[in-house]
C-alpha cells in the first residue's frame, strides 16, 4: 500500500494575482498526480468542493496524518498558507510547495524551497516544460522520504522536538479515506435510486457526530437532489454543531425550510448568517427565493398590497447578492426576473441585463458550466424575446440537468415571465414551448422524486 500524498491547491479555472486565469484542474492532472505517482506515493486531494473550502476535522486529519504532502501556492490563498502552517508544525519534513512562475511568494515564505511551473497562453502547464518540472517535484518528495528537513520551523530551531504521532492513529486515518470514498460512491448510486435508498444509507453510518464531515455534507446533498427537504431539516439536527454552524449547511437549512414552508425559520436562519458572517451571494439568493415565495402566496390570497411590498423586498434581496459578486448570475437573473414581473417593470432592468448576461458568459468561458449557466442564458434570452438565444440554450440546458427541481424552478420563473407578459399582451407563441420541455425532462426517467 503506498503512502498519501495529500494535495492542497484550488479547483477549476481561477483567476491568479495577474489577472490571467489558470486551470488547476490540468495543474493537478498534467503536473502534480504523475510526480505523485513518480514517488512512489498516491495522491489525496483536498475535498474543497463538496465542502466549499472550510475548516473541518477531516481537513485537519489530512493535514497532520498524511505522511507527505504538496501545496500550490499560486494564489496566495490565505486558507492555504493557514493549512501550510499546520503543516509545518507537525512535520519536519515531507511538504513541497509549488508556484506558477511569474507569480511571487509572501515575504514569511520566501525562504522556502519551492517549484515553480510554466503555464501556457490558455492558463495551463505547458507541455514542453512539465516533464522537467515533475521530475522536480518527484524529487523534493523523494528527499522527503529521506528524512530531509523542509519545514523553517524544524530548520531554525534545533531544539524542537517532532509531535508524535501514534501509528494507530495513522492507520485507522487510512482507513477512515478509503472508508469516505466509498460512502460517497453508495450515496452517488442511491441518489439514482431515490430516497429510500439515502435513507438506508444514514441509517448505516449511525450517530452522525461520529461521521466525516465530507460524508455528512453528501449526505445531505444526496436528500436535496430528491427534493427530500424534510430528512435534509433533520439530518442538520443531529450533526455536530461545529460542522451544522458552517456556511454551507446553514445556507441548505434555510433552503429545505423554506421549501417545506416554513418561512419565518428560513428567514431568521439565512438573515442571522448574513449578520453573522456578512453577505454573500449564495445566502441572500437563498434569502431572496424566501421573499419570492411570500410574494407569490400574498398574490394567490388576493393581498396585493402585501404582495407588492414582498416583491420589492424580494428585488433588493436578489440584487443585494448580485451586488456582493457580480461573477454570479444566479442572484442577478432573479433581479431582472422580478423586476419585469412589477406593474409597470422596473426600468433598472434593462442596466442589469447585459451585466448579467457578461456574468454568466465569463462562468461558462471559465470551463465546467453547469446547468444553471445555460439555464441563465435561458432566461436571459426570454425576457430579452430573443428567440434564437432561447433556442441555443435550451438544450445545453436540458443536457446538463442534475436534479429534478432543477428545471422545475426555472420552468417556474418562465411561467411568471409569460403570465405577466400574458396580461400585457407581449407573449411570444414559442414561449409555452420552452416550458413544456423542461418539465419533461424533469421528469424523465431517472430524475424522478
Amino acid at each position: 500500500m503506498k503512502p498519501l500524498c495529500f494535495v492542497l491547491m484550488p479547483f477549476g479555472r481561477r483567476a491568479g494575482p495577474t489577472g490571467a486565469e489558470i486551470n488547476f484542474d490540468l495543474v493537478y492532472q498534467n503536473l502534480i498526480a504523475p510526480a505523485i505517482a513518480e514517488a512512489d506515493l498516491e495522491p489525496l486531494r483536498a475535498d474543497e468542493e463538496a465542502m466549499g473550502g472550510i475548516i473541518h476535522k477531516p481537513l485537519f486529519e489530512r493535514l497532520v496524518l498524511c505522511p507527505y504532502a504538496i501545496a500550490d501556492l499560486t494564489l496566495a490563498n490565505a486558507n492555504v498558507f493557514y493549512e501550510l502552517g499546520i503543516r509545518h508544525a507537525f512535520r519536519p519534513w515531507s511538504t513541497a510547495p509549488l508556484i506558477a512562475e511569474g507569480h511571487r511568494l509572501p515575504f514569511d515564505v520566501q525562504m522556502l524551497r519551492t517549484v515553480a511551473y510554466k503555464l501556457d497562453y490558455a492558463g495551463s502547464p505547458e507541455a514542453l516544460s512539465s516533464a522537467a518540472t515533475r521530475k522536480k517535484v518527484t524529487a523534493l518528495l523523494l528527499e522527503a522520504r529521506k528524512g530531509v528537513k523542509d519545514s523553517p520551523l524544524f530548520q531554525l530551531l534545533d531544539h524542537l522536538e517532532e509531535p508524535t504521532l501514534a501509528h494507530e492513529k495513522t492507520d485507522a486515518f487510512r482507513d477512515r479515506v478509503e472508508y469516505s470514498a466509498r460512502v460517497k460512491g453508495q450515496l452517488s448510486i442511491a441518489r439514482r435510486q431515490g430516497v429510500n435508498a439515502i435513507r438506508q444509507i444514514e441509517v448505516d453510518l449511525g450517530k452522525m457526530d461520529d461521521v466525516e464531515s465530507g460524508v455528512a455534507v453528501d449526505l445531505l446533498l444526496s436528500y436535496r437532489a430528491q427534493s427530500a427537504w424534510v430528512e435534509m431539516v433533520a439530518l442538520v439536527e443531529k450533526m455536530a454543531r461545529p460542522l451544522a454552524e458552517t456556511v454551507l449547511v446553514r445556507e441548505q437549512l434555510g433552503l429545505a425550510l423554506n421549501r417545506l414552508n416554513r418561512r419565518d425559520e428560513a428567514e431568521k436562519v439565512l438573515t442571522d448568517l448574513i449578520e453573522d458572517r456578512g453577505p454573500s451571494s449564495e445566502t441572500l439568493g437563498i434569502l431572496g427565493r424566501v421573499y419570492k415565495d411570500r410574494w407569490e402566496e400574498a398574490l394567490k390570497k388576493g393581498d396585493y398590497v402585501l404582495a407588492e411590498g414582498v416583491l420589492e423586498k424580494a428585488i433588493e434581496t436578489y440584487l443585494r447578492g448580485f451586488e456582493a459578486d457580480w461573477r454570479d448570475a444566479y442572484p442577478g437573473v432573479n433581479t431582472v426576473t422580478l423586476m419585469e414581473l412589477r406593474e409597470p417593470p422596473d426600468p433598472r432592468r434593462e442596466q442589469l441585463l447585459p451585466v448579467v448576461r457578461y456574468a454568466v458568459d465569463r462562468k461558462i468561458a471559465r470551463g465546467n458550466p453547469d446547468y444553471w449557466d445555460f439555464a441563465t442564458l435561458l432566461e436571459l434570452g426570454v425576457l430579452q424575446s430573443d428567440e434564437s438565444q432561447v433556442r441555443r440554450a435550451l438544450p445545453k440546458a436540458l443536457a446538463n440537468i442534475r436534479e429534478p427541481w432543477e428545471p422545475e424552478t426555472t420552468c417556474r420563473n418562465l411561467r411568471l415571465i409569460r403570465e405577466a407578459r400574458e396580461r400585457r399582451g407581449q407573449v411570444p407563441v414559442w414561449s409555452r414551448s420552452v416550458e413544456e420541455a423542461l418539465l419533461q425532462n424533469a421528469r424523465a426517467p431517472g430524475r424522478t422524486k
